[in-house]
């Protein structure tokens, strides 16, 4: 059995997943300091809503791709790749949006999350109710995230699920390491290591995506012979462009070690000219913007702005 599928959803989950225990872990400290304990329910109900609200979202996109992916006609395969195309390209987006934003946020996080919960201790009656929607908020966050991620893997069976699962408990591990028994992790360096793999599987569904968008046009061609014009591209693709990688016979997808490749980092034993257009452009846009978020602000520049 073929358990690559599993390693991008494991690496995904893990790192949403640490992200939303360094939330509750946080918040659990400062209800011990402020000796709160009639709140840590709380805290445990948020992370059951969190939890369960992605669960939810979940059930209702598999059953949607379940519905849509029935039947071979042109309308059913046009439906079904702008469904997946259109799922690719969220994931995308919030991905590289929480990678980035997650960098940039990172120094000021257990600051910002320590006020919320003394803001709202100090709200008496409401204090419970503020303590759980941080959690359950930061959870549900997380776990959209993923999800929409797990969505656009639909394809690849219930492996990238197992995968999930296995991220899920060893963020909870991570967590339990950090604020029950006390053990010492360089976190800085763990989510520096999980985001340059963050980054390169995000750069794999734009490929993924415009592959469904390519299927999505010759459907569409299909069904409107008279725009056949649409597809500029000669050959096998219609939008992509020429093909400039042929690893068939060389470097196939379907075998190890090209399986792995494609499940981490988008290879294809084909690859075309928008594809590997729009992989570099992606590297070197969001790439860029995640490394420079990396370093800090030169505290030069900060005092001059902060004098104007």
């Amino acid at each position: 059995m073929d358990w690559s599928p599993a390693i991008p959803t494991f690496l995904v989950t893990l790192r949403e997943g640490v992200e939303a225990a360094l939330v509750v872990g946080i918040v659990l400290a400062c209800l011990r300091q402020a000796k709160q304990p009639q709140l840590v329910s709380s805290v445990y109900l948020g992370i059951g809503a969190g939890l369960g609200g992605s669960v939810i979202l979940g059930i209702g996109l598999v059953r949607l791709l379940q519905r849509v992916g029935q039947g071979s006609s042109p309308q059913a395969v046009l439906g079904r790749q702008l469904l997946e195309m259109g799922l690719g390209v969220v994931a995308i987006v919030m991905l590289s949006w929480m990678l980035i934003w997650m960098t940039r946020q990172a120094r000021t996080l257990k600051a910002e999350i320590e006020g919320t919960v003394q803001s709202a201790l100090t709200q008496n009656r409401a204090a419970a109710w503020g303590v759980f929607t941080l959690v359950a908020t930061a959870v549900l966050r997380e776990g959209f995230e993923t999800v929409i991620f797990l969505a656009a893997k639909f394809q690849q069976g219930w492996i990238p699920i197992a995968g999930a699962g296995a991220g899920l408990g060893g963020a909870v591990l991570i967590g339990l390491l950090l604020f029950r028994w006390g053990v010492r992790i360089d976190l800085k360096r763990f989510f520096q290591v999980m985001g340059i793999f963050l980054l390169l599987i995000v750069a794999g569904l734009v490929i993924s995506a415009l592959r469904h968008l390519d299927a999505a046009a010759v459907a569409w061609v299909e069904l409107h012979p008279e725009m056949a014009s649409l597809c500029w591209s000669v050959g096998r693709s219609c939008l992509l462009g020429p093909l400039v990688w042929n690893g068939h016979d060389l470097l196939p997808d379907r075998q190890f070690p090209g399986i792995v490749l494609k499940t981490l980092f988008g290879y294809r034993e084909r690859l075309y000219g928008i594809q590997v257009l729009a992989y570099a452009l992606f590297l070197a846009t969001v790439g860029g913007l995640y490394f420079r978020s990396l370093t800090p602000p030169d505290t030069a520049v900060v005092r001059v702005k902060e004098q104007v």
